[in-house]
């Protein structure tokens, strides 16, 4: 006959039950936004810029209703500066600057945004191509990449910005068509790697299309440096635009770019500061954010991290 504890069934009992309480929690997965989200929030820089440039964004799609002037309206007070009236002071000619400023923001985030998007658009078709289909493709995107870098970007848009002119579709196909060269040395690496794994093959055993091996078994897991890189090159976008215009082959007057106000400001550094200083740190906080978010997409994006 076996003897049984009592005490011995009620701490198995309890154990079990821990133990599958245990097992269900490990058994429960979390969608992959929410991983992460969940690391993304650990970078406090990068949540903070997120909510500066959702500002930024609201300052930019209402700026007729927030800005207290136009971008042309003129007052008769020259070079003033800060006061309850004007925050930001006015410019040579009597324009609000904190107006101007918050024009600016539009200007630079549609520029940003959309140059990006051109610049990521070619460079994921270039570089997905190379690196799929290797062999003679391979080597002519190669070349026309290294041909590209070995010409200085600043220098290509320049000469290009002198003869399309400096309206605003001008300056975003200029630089999307001068920044795609980084991101297609990027997917094409990604590619050449990822087409070698099982995953590849067994997809191209079973008889699926090029295109769908590409785009749906390939792109998807080499979108991470994508997203990243996508992030901080519309800083870096936002950094051309603003070169250009400073330099008088951007957008023009009265249109109210930044870097263009940065450089009708620099000759009235010593009497008019505010007219140099206000465009040029709205310029370096909005550069400063894409950076961080991107560093903080990069952070939360890396399996290592989970």
């Amino acid at each position: 006959m076996t003897i049984v504890d009592p005490s011995g069934i009620s701490a198995g009992g309890a154990g079990a039950e821990t133990m599958g309480q245990d097992i269900a929690d490990l058994g429960a997965i979390r969608p992959l936004r929410a991983d992460v989200w969940r690391r993304f929030k650990r970078n406090r820089m990068a949540v903070a810029s997120m909510v500066f440039l959702a500002v930024l964004a609201v300052l930019a799609i209402f700026a007729p209703l927030i800005a207290p002037y136009g971008i042309t309206d003129r007052v008769p007070l020259f070079r003033e500066g800060p006061s309850l009236h004007h925050l930001f002071g006015t410019d040579g000619i009597g324009r609000d600057v904190f107006s101007r400023v918050i024009y600016g923001a539009r200007v630079s985030l549609t520029i940003g945004v959309l140059a990006a998007s051109l610049s990521l658009l070619i460079g994921l078709v270039l570089g997905a191509t190379a690196g799929f289909f290797g062999g003679l493709i391979d080597t002519v995107i190669a070349r026309v990449t290294d041909i590209v870098l070995a010409v200085p970007y600043i220098v290509l848009a320049i000469a290009i910005a002198s003869v399309l002119g400096g309206s605003e579709r001008a300056v975003i196909l200029i630089i999307g068509l001068t920044t795609w060269t980084s991101l297609t040395r990027i997917v094409r690496a990604s590619f050449l790697s990822l087409k070698q794994l099982e995953y590849v093959e067994a997809a191209t055993a079973l008889g699926f299309s090029r295109p769908r091996i590409m785009f749906r078994h390939i792109l998807p897991n080499a979108l991470q440096p994508v997203i990243v890189y996508g992030t901080i090159s519309i800083a870096g976008v936002i950094l051309t635009e603003a070169a250009l215009s400073f330099l008088g082959v951007g957008v023009r007057d009265p249109t109210p770019a930044w870097g263009l106000m940065i450089a009708q400001g620099k000759g009235d550094l010593a009497n008019a500061p505010h007219l140099l200083l206000f465009p040029s740190i709205a310029l370096v906080l909005t550069v400063l954010a894409f950076v961080f978010i991107g560093d903080g997409l990069r952070d939360a994006l890396d399996p290592k991290q989970k």
